[in-house]
């Protein structure tokens, strides 16, 4: 039982080992998938004593997620929180999505959408804002971001199959589908790479996705 944090990992030598000593303040366990990183991500995992989970090559963010998340309730997780390697999320606003767990399935982290956020993302954003709310009723101003948390027992239905960085969407596609409760938390964000993330044309390419799940039902 208990909470865990699941972070997926790619190449995050540099940046890992703070974003452990964070969370570790605010679950029970971690657990890091290094997705098929080439430099020392296992390493810094390992010597901050958090479960460590390896694929042999780089799968995508949706592979690692899934995999992760999978293990952490094959050991009893009952809540599990979503949060990115790279440091563009403050570990402390952990506690604001547990707490709203006791009243809905999942929490979904939402970026301030100002001149801070990357033009690139912000566009992207909200292209797949509008279509999550006209096809599948799901009304989440940031579909995109990593930062979010669900309980353990909605994850059945929650699961995505995409292996990349449509997994997020997918999890709201799945959320609208099943009538799922949900809610928003505001985060901060620190953008390290202002080039990282749901582009434009990621936003069109997740967008015909959603319709092929609409049209398949």
């Amino acid at each position: 039982m208990g909470v865990w944090a699941v972070i997926a990992a790619y190449n995050e030598e540099k940046n890992l080992a703070p974003v452990l000593e964070g969370v570790k303040n605010y679950v029970d366990e971690v657990v890091v998938v290094d997705d098929g990183s080439a430099d020392g991500t296992s390493n810094v995992a390992i010597a901050s004593r958090v479960n460590v989970l390896r694929h042999p090559i780089n799968l995508g963010k949706g592979a690692a997620v899934r995999t992760g998340v999978e293990f952490a309730i094959e050991k009893g997780a009952d809540k599990i929180v979503l949060i990115d390697a790279d440091g563009q999320h403050e570990p402390d606003e952990i506690p604001k999505f547990l707490s709203r767990l006791d009243r809905v399935d999942i929490v979904f982290g939402t970026r301030k959408f100002d001149e801070n956020m990357p033009v690139v993302l912000r566009f992207g954003n909200r292209l797949l804002h509008i279509f999550t709310r006209l096809l599948f009723g799901v009304s989440v101003r940031d579909t995109q971001s990593g930062f979010r948390a669900f309980r353990a027992q909605a994850y059945p239905l929650i699961r995505w199959s995409a292996d990349g960085y449509a997994m997020e969407t997918e999890m709201l596609v799945n959320v609208g589908k099943h009538k799922l409760s949900y809610e928003e938390v505001p985060i901060k964000t620190i953008y390290h790479d202002r080039y990282k993330g749901t582009t434009m044309l990621d936003g069109v390419k997740i967008a015909f996705r959603m319709l092929s799940l609409k049209l398949r039902g």
